[in-house]
């Protein structure tokens, strides 16, 4: 013998390098999942908006799978937000400007369709509990009533129509 020392190496090792190879996808992956789950929960997160009530529909029904709708009823208006991945629908009626409010009732959700005194289409709400329905009810009920209770002098004036272009 020489006095020389192979280095062994067995067949079975490889470097370090290429057994992590898969890491760096995962990692961006998982960080990409995160993200889009992050801004779901943004979007879906309840309104916090003062004097007035929100109502956030249930994920479990039509149309709010991934954002669910909310409705705030305030003492002037009633606003139905539909967030969607780039901004939100935004529908909006001044109190004095409702005139009926009709509920279906289904099997685990109710929808509230609320019709405006312009005769177009009614602004429809999916997804609500029999509660929460009966809440908004009693609510846009109460503030339309306040609204034509109070001078008209005292009164919040509804807004302008926007001519059509």
């Amino acid at each position: 013998m020489t006095g020389l020392i192979l280095a062994q190496t067995s067949p079975t090792t490889a470097p370090a390098t290429t057994t992590t190879w898969w890491l760096i996808p995962l990692v961006i992956i998982i960080a990409i999942l995160l993200a889009i789950g992050f801004w779901i929960w943004l979007k879906g997160r309840e309104l916090a908006l003062p004097n007035s009530q929100v109502f956030q529909a249930s994920r479990w029904s039509r149309g709010n799978r991934i954002f669910p709708a909310q409705v705030v009823i305030s003492p002037a208006s009633l606003t139905l937000y539909h967030p969607q991945w780039i901004g939100k629908l935004e529908e909006s009626i001044h109190m004095a400007h409702i005139s009926s409010i009709k509920i279906d009732t289904g099997v685990m959700f109710s929808d509230v369709l609320v019709e405006t005194s312009g005769g177009h289409n009614p602004v429809v709400c999916h997804g609500h509990t029999k509660g929460d329905a009966v809440r908004m009810k009693q609510l846009i009920e109460k503030y339309q009533s306040d609204y034509y209770r109070t001078a008209p002098e005292k009164r919040e004036a509804p807004p302008a129509p926007t001519p059509r272009t």
